[in-house]
């Protein structure tokens, strides 16, 4: 799949390799893969990814497959950050996790934010920006057009090499409304990253620091009222679509987030995979016959389920993510609430056909010594049994945006 370039006549800066390819940033996730999979400890105890990962993600072009040419990023489009946040995943659940989530949200500045912002946003090219979806905290008017916003956001994950947060605060009731949030992007110097992350059960190494706000200021242009990510419409166009000729830029939000998510699980199982292969290979079945597990029926079946439910789930991340992309191309109009939720509605049962596998076939039958303190397989567990908890999987999804989906179809 393919992003439609802007063929307008710009004077677009160089991104640091103008060569580089979306196959050669893949391959490059994937040679990281081993090392990843070595540090999986230490990232758990420092609970974020190491300075030096973190640069050479930089160097790798990561954190501009995102980001629009027009700003010196790499503007591969949402099948190549999905294929990388699965293969980092692969290696390292903690360390995919806060990569994807830190460097996703350029998506989200290049298609909502008008042009001066976005100047702002990918002035230094790579662009790590945590998000949380839930308001909290409050937003006054500060008298010149920004904002003053307090409060404290959980869950924001990718915080430690971030240079902005994007999140939602409620502005101040009006009429005896509700208040209404307020869809903000606040430079690092107004924030501060909370120690409070590594005692979860899973994903220790996330990054997933609160991020609190003491008075910080948000100019205008960084910021949308009434806006919220989730559920933001994007059917009458958008200023990214317009600004960089590229539909990506306007597709639908909830489905991107979804994908999300989804990459996730599949990037989990098929590092569980690796494991439960590996397993087969050097250990002995039970009970006479002894032989190699490989050689065994019952393990032939048990890894041939979980591979090709594994499998399943994969192709139809990456098939939804096809038809995202198709559907944004057809132009705004297209992209409607139904598409966004039936989309979103995939990934839910990605995520479940992961699960089934893991909890089905794979820890029944890997043995108690695989999942002692430590090892792979035990953390894994761990990552999907977080992963299993994330509101947008556990409740939202099966329930609100479910109800939604029907009730746009059945009338």
């Amino acid at each position: 799949m393919t992003a439609i370039m802007n063929t307008a006549q710009h004077d677009f800066p160089d991104p640091p390799e103008p060569d580089l390819t979306a196959g050669q940033v893949l391959a490059r996730a994937e040679a990281m893969v081993p090392e990843l999979v070595s540090r999986q400890a230490e990232v758990e105890e420092r609970t974020f990814y190491a300075e030096d990962i973190h640069e050479r993600f930089a160097r790798n072009g990561f954190y501009r497959i995102l980001v629009p040419r027009r700003y010196g990023g790499y503007e591969f489009g949402i099948e190549t950050f999905l294929r990388v946040s699965m293969t980092l995943v692969r290696g390292c659940s903690s360390t995919g996790w806060m990569y994807s989530l830190g460097a996703s949200h350029a998506l989200m500045a290049a298609t909502m934010f008008e042009e001066r912002a976005q100047a702002e946003l990918f002035g230094g090219g790579d662009f790590i920006c945590p998000s949380t979806s839930v308001p909290s905290g409050s937003a006054v008017p500060a008298g010149d057009g920004g904002w003053t916003v307090s409060g404290t956001w959980a869950y924001c994950s990718g915080a430690p090499y971030a240079s902005y947060f994007m999140g939602h605060a409620l502005m101040p009731a009006r009429g005896g409304r509700p208040p209404e949030p307020l869809l903000f992007v606040a430079p690092r110097d107004q924030w501060k990253p909370l120690d409070d992350w590594g005692q979860q059960l899973g994903l220790r190494g996330s990054g997933s620091h609160s991020i609190r706000l003491d008075g910080g200021y948000v100019p205008g242009h960084l910021a949308l009222p009434g806006v919220s990510i989730a559920e933001h419409d994007v059917s009458a166009g958008t200023p990214g679509r317009t600004l960089h000729g590229n539909p990506e830029y306007g597709g639908a939000l909830l489905a991107f987030i979804s994908f999300l998510n989804a990459s996730m699980a599949v990037g989990m199982a098929r590092g569980a995979l690796d494991v439960y292969e590996d397993l087969l290979r050097r250990r002995t079945t039970l009970v006479p016959p002894v032989v190699p597990r490989y050689q065994d029926p019952d393990y032939q079946l048990w890894y041939g389920d979980a591979l090709g439910m594994i499998s399943a789930a994969e192709a139809a991340l990456l098939n939804a993510a096809q038809q995202w992309h198709d559907i944004s191309a057809q132009g705004p109009a297209a992209v409607t609430r139904e598409s966004d939720l039936r989309l979103s509605a995939i990934c839910r049962h990605v995520a479940r056909l992961c699960w089934e596998a893991m909890e089905g076939y794979i820890m029944p039958t890997a043995g108690s010594s695989s999942i002692r303190h430590g090892e792979r397989l035990e953390r894994v567990w761990r990552d999907m049994s977080m992963l299993r908890t994330h509101a947008g999987l556990s409740v939202l999804l099966p329930t609100v945006a479910m109800r939604e989906l029907a009730r746009s179809l059945v009338r």
